[in-house]
């Protein structure tokens, strides 16, 4: 199986920002490390490392890896299925699912795939600066 690269890690990361204890996302869920969404069975009361962030950091990618290698039907280039699971790690497989954005890259109209992820900055029906700026990460990882 393919898996994110480093360079793809380290976006997520710097996009999610670290946390050592739970708090509440944007969009209304309780999450801890690098974005990990905390599932009803899990107890982080007494906080997590860095490492363990990391590591469920990467326990996550795999499950939005899989999304896109699932959804998108043609070959990749590393920066671009980076891209992807980044996209895909914060929003979920779903919603790459139903996007235009996966329609046009599975039509190879790469031209087009950066407007594509500026679609999706909102969060709590509110507009995020900082989906701006990670969306704009994406886009210009995609077309490098």
């Amino acid at each position: 199986m393919r898996h994110i690269t480093q360079d793809g890690l380290n976006l997520i990361k710097r996009f999610e920002g670290f946390s050592r204890t739970v708090y509440f996302c944007p969009a209304g869920y309780p999450t801890i490390g690098y974005g990990h969404v905390v599932k009803s069975h899990e107890d982080f009361s007494n906080g997590i490392t860095e490492g363990q962030a990391e590591e469920l950091l990467r326990q996550d990618a795999v499950i939005a890896e899989r999304a896109v290698l699932r959804l998108i039907s043609v070959p990749l280039t590393d920066g671009q299925f980076d891209a992807l699971v980044s996209f895909a790690y914060n929003l979920g497989g779903g919603a790459l699912q139903r996007s235009t954005l996966r329609r046009k890259i599975n039509r190879e109209e790469h031209a087009e795939v950066p407007e594509q992820f500026m679609r999706w900055v909102w969060a709590g029906g509110r507009k995020l600066k900082g989906l701006v700026r990670r969306r704009k990460a994406e886009a210009v990882l995609y077309v490098t």
